[in-house]
């Protein structure tokens, strides 16, 4: 099956079929990975750069173990220590990075839109956006994705509800734009304060009571509250957040016996989801999520190099002739 994109800049863009294609090569990787095989040589020869303006752990470090899997020669920019800092623009950044002639080039960005823009600004380079604002965070709805349909074993007309800081996530955007493709039905769950303006163009099922949005579902989604995105008081304390939309064991009870439950990380416990249910075997596959973050990063960057590949052996086929 085809995936035709010479960029992974959002869910948005892509077909279901190539959703497909890239959750089919990222399960084969996920099954090599738990049996210690090696990675492959999709990447040999190739230069990946890891460009994030703001803190990452998990994202970050999962990009650069999917590079050396694939045998890419990989390199972190300090962006502390960057130009950047210095006052340096973002297409002053691109020209910079042309001149280096990267292969693939992983950003994570504050702006919303500043991935594109690099994008449009780099000459023969596959751009994986890897969070841009409150815009997009593809591989994280997609490694979201994988570990769903690993879970359930099937990623359509399941019952999945997102809850909690949706407002400010682009998580929460990404797995809305990929679970509608794939035929889900999804509710949103979480205080008027933190539902986006315009929500109903959305597409989703709105509740602001837990019980009420949990009814029934087939998959828990819960958000971290990420308080560096606010400016202003959008929940009155933490503890009465958790009261209200905090997951603990009553509120999961209104789920459906065999729901899992899902949490992008960096957890708050105590906060969006009590410990004990993050901890439990039997319904939480955070730490599945995790090392899906590998896999599909590995699956994504493979079929963009093949796309390179590709559309570098035309140019050169072209200037022959």
């Amino acid at each position: 099956m085809p995936f035709h994109q010479p960029h992974l800049l959002g869910i948005e863009p892509l077909h279901p079929v190539e959703i497909t294609t890239l959750l089919d090569l990222a399960d084969t990787y996920a099954e090599r990975n738990r049996k210690g095989l090696p990675g492959g040589d999709a990447l040999r020869g190739l230069t990946q750069v890891n460009m994030f303006f703001e803190p990452s752990t998990r994202t970050q470090s999962s990009f650069e173990i999917a590079g050396k899997k694939l045998g890419a020669e990989v390199m972190n920019m300090g962006i502390a220590a960057s130009s950047v800092k210095k006052g340096e623009t973002l297409i002053d950044t691109a020209l910079t990075l042309n001149a280096m002639r990267p292969d693939l080039l992983v950003v994570r960005h504050p702006m919303s839109g500043a991935v594109d823009l690099l994008a449009q600004k780099l000459q023969n380079c596959a751009v994986l956006n890897a969070g841009d604002g409150r815009h997009e965070h593809p591989t994280q709805a997609l490694l979201d994705a994988l570990t769903i349909r690993r879970a359930k074993g099937r990623l359509h007309r399941l019952s999945i509800a997102i809850c909690g800081d949706i407002a400010h996530s682009r998580v929460a955007r990404s797995n809305i734009l990929l679970l509608h493709k794939m035929e889900n039905r999804i509710r949103l769950v979480a205080p008027p304060t933190l539902m986006p303006p315009g929500i109903d163009a959305f597409g989703c099922e709105v509740f602001h009571d837990m019980e009420e949005g949990l009814q029934g579902v087939d998959v828990v989604m819960m958000l971290r509250l990420q308080r560096e995105r606010m400016d202003g008081g959008f929940v009155p304390s933490e503890r009465e957040y958790f009261h209200r939309y905090g997951l603990d064991a009553e509120k999961l009870g209104h789920a459906a016996p065999d729901a899992i439950v899902m949490h992008p990380g960096p957890m708050n416990r105590g906060v969006e989801i009590d410990g004990t249910i993050a901890d439990d075997i039997n319904r939480s596959v955070i730490q599945t999520q995790v090392e899906m973050g590998v896999a599909v990063r590995m699956a994504a960057m493979d079929l963009l190099a093949q796309n390179l590949r590709a559309t570098r052996g035309r140019a050169a086929l072209g200037e022959e002739v």
